[in-house]
């Protein structure tokens, strides 16, 4: 008789991304978002029109062939600003996401890794952080930080990370009692092998859904500020500045279109963002099997 070939089940990344191919608002997002950040990436390439680049001939001047989104008070194209604006948007979300995120898995694996201790100090710290009112706390950073493209980094990235370090900590507490980790502290494994070798491994899904969904709340925290004026500062373009720019009442009532395409990139950007980052969130549940 023939020896019967056994059938291998796939492995979790692509239970996960098959449960993730069939959600559709996520694919919806993603539709949505590549081709806006590719267009915001090479905009350059292909749109003749700087984004400080002053046309007194079409100030004010509604969407055409040669402005597609129109032109600002000084006779700047909209389009251009939009793109440009999508560029430093995506920069400082996704530069503050990533300095968020090593901070709150190093906080939060060494808060569970490194002994009674270290927990006890870290997680009173990561308490003390999160009590603090988010929007006060913020507009207090960003008073003292200043304006620009860096300063506004810097206080996203000290704004977001304590919930990543209670999530990734509640994780590796569970992970720390298994077989595996237990004999490898016995054989004298060090606490950056126990951060590398089992922790961050184990805290990927956590990671990925963290940082999809702290992109899209980072876009909005940078469009807050800038529109407060403590975050990019014109001349630089930025979505938040371009609203704050077309706040008047005559701006609202008689060029519509000077708000209405920042607002819409970054309700866009945003949307796509969250749907990608939810699909992402049940793609990693092993519970969504069961559903």
């Amino acid at each position: 008789m023939l020896a019967r070939t056994p059938i291998s089940s796939p492995g979790p990344l692509a239970r996960a991304f098959e449960r993730f191919r069939f959600n559709r608002a996520a694919i919806c997002g993603v539709a949505i978002i590549v081709p806006m950040f590719l267009a915001i990436l090479t905009y350059p390439l292909w749109w003749g029109v700087k984004p400080n680049d002053i046309d007194l001939l079409a100030m004010n001047a509604g969407p055409s062939a040669k402005h597609w989104f129109g032109t600002d008070g000084v006779g700047r194209d909209i389009f251009a600003r939009v793109m440009d604006g999508g560029r430093i948007s995506f920069f400082v979300a996704l530069t503050s996401t990533v300095i968020s995120a090593i901070i709150g898995f190093l906080v939060g694996a060494m808060s569970a890794l490194a002994g009674r201790w270290a927990d006890a100090v870290t997680m009173r710290f990561v308490d003390l952080v999160m009590t603090l009112p988010p929007v006060i706390f913020l507009l207090v950073l960003a008073s003292i930080a200043g304006t620009g493209i860096w300063p506004t980094v810097f206080v996203i990235s000290l704004l977001s990370w304590p919930l990543l370090a209670r999530m990734v900590r509640s994780r590796l507490l569970e992970l720390r009692e298994r077989d595996f980790v237990m004999a490898a502290r016995g054989m004298g494994a060090g606490l950056l092998h126990l951060l590398l070798r089992h922790g961050l491994p184990n805290s990927i899904d956590i990671l990925v859904v963290f940082a999809t969904l702290q992109i899209a709340n980072a876009i909005l925290l940078e469009a807050g500020l800038s529109f407060l004026g403590l975050g990019i500062a014109p001349p630089a373009a930025s979505w938040g500045n371009m609203l704050n720019a077309a706040r008047s009442t005559a701006v609202l009532e008689q060029y519509p279109w000077q708000w209405l395409f920042p607002g819409g990139a970054l309700v866009t950007a945003v949307l796509a963002i969250n749907f990608i980052g939810d699909g992402l969130r049940d793609a990693f549940d092993p519970r969504a099997e069961l559903n």
